[in-house]
């Protein structure tokens, strides 16, 4: 089963829990899943299984959407409401005009400080693992961007909104500078993933479903490579590069990687323009 299956992750289970359930339901040891979700969370997770692990890296870069819910008035160690509390505030009266222009603000590019509870290595050591042993490190910030910030529901203690965001985005940490930047402390109290890039909540499937039918919910790779540009070549040229050979074609743009296919539109795999020349970059198939 080479493909790639959406599935609804439930709350309680880790990114891992869901590939490993996986493996078993499917009997095979290669899946991988791309972006991983905290375990109170739910939502959106693409896995990859067979072949198309081979491309994981290039489902990281899509946008993700997610909708939050932000509880004013407390912050805990880990960032949701599963950690202990560190601080508390009173919990300020907001207009939805408030509301409105405090998420707009923080759409754009921005600078984002890491939570100590992630999966993020520094100095090779995940921060999770020293957050859990009491260290605290120092956590360069990383650029982000907020495509989007929509307010659903203000309820005084709680907003509910949905973000659009790139890739490495923290929800935990977008709620806490949220509730900061309207002079309050906040967590996360809810968190469900709605988009990975074309990968949707009304698309994916249970592991319960998965179970019943797996054939049905497996979706082919070519939803990771309709990225990049596609070159058809001929079954010889075809053949040369899988085999590592550098095969001349017309109309390259160098350094780009291309999807190749065959006249039938079998795809090989991926290749990179050098000079004029296709490179296998990512061979899935090798013409007989």
């Amino acid at each position: 089963m080479d493909g790639i299956i959406n599935v609804l992750k439930p709350p309680g289970m880790t990114s891992h829990d869901v590939v490993g359930a996986l493996r078993k339901i499917l009997n095979m040891k290669k899946i991988g899943h791309a972006g991983t979700l905290d375990p109170m969370a739910a939502g959106v997770l693409p896995v990859f299984t067979g072949q198309a692990t081979r491309f994981l890296e290039y489902a990281l870069h899509d946008r993700k959407s997610y909708r939050a819910e932000l509880t004013f008035g407390f912050r805990t160690e880990t960032g949701d409401t599963e950690g202990a509390r560190i601080a508390e505030s009173p919990v300020k009266a907001l207009t939805d005009e408030q509301v409105d222009t405090l998420l707009s603000s923080f759409v754009g590019e921005r600078m984002q400080v890491p939570p100590m509870y992630s999966a993020i290595s520094v100095n090779g050591k995940k921060l999770y693992k020293l957050a859990r042993q009491g260290i605290e490190v120092q956590r360069p910030p990383r650029p982000i961007v907020i495509d989007s910030l929509k307010r659903i529901a203000y309820r005084g203690r709680t907003l509910l909104f949905d973000v659009t965001c790139s890739k490495g985005t923290f929800i935990r940490t977008l709620c806490e500078d949220l509730a900061r930047a309207a002079g309050m402390e906040g967590t996360m109290s809810f968190l469900l993933r709605t988009r990975v890039g074309s990968f949707t909540i009304e698309n994916a499937h249970t592991l319960e479903e998965i179970a019943s039918a797996p054939d049905e919910c497996l979706l082919p790779i070519d939803l990771v490579l309709d990225q990049f540009p596609r070159r058809q070549v001929n079954l010889l040229q075809g053949k040369r590069i899988a085999q590592g050979v550098a095969t001349t074609l017309q109309n390259l743009e160098d350094g780009r990687l291309y999807c190749v296919e065959l006249p039938d539109h079998k795809v090989i795999g991926l290749a990179r323009a050098v000079d004029g020349r296709l490179q296998a970059h990512k061979i899935i198939y090798i013409p007989e």
